[in-house]
């Protein structure tokens, strides 16, 4: 005969019992551990919030309209839902054949057919049109003060300021690489805008139109920030718009939201809401930095000179994915060793970097500009191991571009 317990259940062993015992206990340890992590990050500003249900507070009039769009619509769906339901649960209750009630055919007069014809094509109706005053509003990119246009790479975007104050500024921004290397930890330090951080935020003046352009160098992304109420596709070969104007100054943060491959979720965005004494005075800064920044791919350069310039190309762009030490991780190959890099015959790390490869593993890196890429080819031909005491010149670059 079985032994059960006071509950009537069969009883469990000691083992059973405490291993039961030491389960739940952990459950409890990590839901608090879960908990207390959670507890030290708070809401980021124009980002996401901590436990989040809504829609991001509006920083753009697009943005209110759509939050009220949507209340809009879920207000009607939800009366037409309580009605729909209750009418039908009402019928079944109330005459249900065990009380006593038989089916019985109804006339159909025609009041009610044109009833519950015309009264869904007023709603649709009604529906309709404030749904396509807003989205009309989104596509009117016109009289736009500023435009730029976005690029996106895997795993970056690239920024071109081509009409209105700031003309011709070009940059690219990346995730910072701190956040990598945090995400690579496996035990991330709680911080608030976790892997939203990066090292060239676009900048923008409060309360003007901008218009954006997207495409893309290699496949589709997506550039969205949910505060401006603005989420346009990038697409390779294609060009998109849309615009926004900021309300308010401050930071806002967005991120791809089309699944562009591995590193899809280290590709933020975010953009600087400023005034507009503070923008000219950026515009004026970001000019002169990029004037003294601008690289002749003629000149000849020293091995010393070359690869002091590529350990910072190194760190800023390659270091989150071939480590520091050169070795890689997992599936990315080390620079450390390899035949590639130490190859006399730089033909094929050039084309490398210039197209990608591994089916787009490895990124293609043309946004750098020909110095850069010399750089740090030349920095990895003599780093590490790699005591190779070879260099590539940009010249050697440009021509592998054509």
């Amino acid at each position: 005969m079985s032994k059960t317990n006071l509950a009537g259940e069969p009883a469990k062993s000691g083992f059973e019992a405490v291993s039961r015992a030491v389960a739940q206990a952990s459950l409890a340890a990590g839901v608090w551990m879960a908990s207390a992590a959670h507890a030290a990050v708070n809401d980021l500003p124009g980002g996401p919030a901590v436990n989040q249900l809504n829609f991001a507070p509006p920083a753009t009039k697009i943005a209110e309209q759509q939050h009220w769009l949507h209340w809009f619509m879920m207000i009607i769906c939800a009366v037409i839902f309580v009605l729909v339901f209750g009418v039908m649960f009402y019928s079944i209750v109330k005459h249900r054949k065990s009380v006593g009630h038989k089916s019985q055919e109804l006339p159909e007069p025609i009041w009610v057919e044109l009833g519950w014809t015309i009264v869904p094509l007023l709603i649709v109706i009604g529906m309709a049109l404030p749904a396509t005053k807003v989205l009309v509003a989104q596509k009117d990119t016109t009289n736009a003060d500023i435009t730029i246009k976005t690029t996106g790479m895997q795993w970056k975007w690239g920024y071109d300021y081509i009409k209105g104050p700031g003309e011709g500024i070009s940059f690219v921004a990346t995730l910072d690489n701190e956040h990598r290397v945090m995400s690579n930890s496996g035990k991330p330090t709680p911080t608030d805008d976790y892997l939203l951080k990066v090292d060239n935020p676009m900048v923008v003046p409060v309360g003007k139109k901008i218009r954006m352009i997207t495409t893309a160098n290699d496949v589709i992304h997506s550039w969205m920030i949910p505060a401006f109420g603005v989420k346009q596709d990038a697409i390779p070969g294609f060009v998109r718009d849309t615009w926004f104007r900021a309300e308010k100054t401050g930071d806002f943060y967005g991120q791809c939201a089309e699944l562009c491959g591995k590193e899809h979720a280290y590709m933020p965005i975010h953009v600087k809401v400023v005034t507009d004494a503070e923008y000219a005075a950026w515009v004026d800064g970001k000019k002169k930095e990029m004037a003294a920044a601008a690289d002749d791919p003629s000149k000849v350069w020293a091995l010393a000179d070359l690869v002091k310039r590529g350990e910072s190309v190194y760190a800023a762009n390659c270091v989150a994915c071939h480590q520091a030490n050169g070795k890689g991780a997992g599936p990315i190959k080390p620079l450390d060793g390899s035949a590639i890099v130490t190859d006399a015959a730089s033909a094929q790390v050039i084309n490398t970097l210039l197209n990608g490869a591994a089916g787009g593993a490895m990124p293609s890196w043309k946004q750098l500009n020909d110095t850069e890429i010399a750089a740090v080819i030349t920095y990895a031909k003599n780093t590490w191991s790699n005591k190779t005491d070879q260099l590539v010149q940009p010249a050697d670059v440009l021509a592998a571009r054509k």
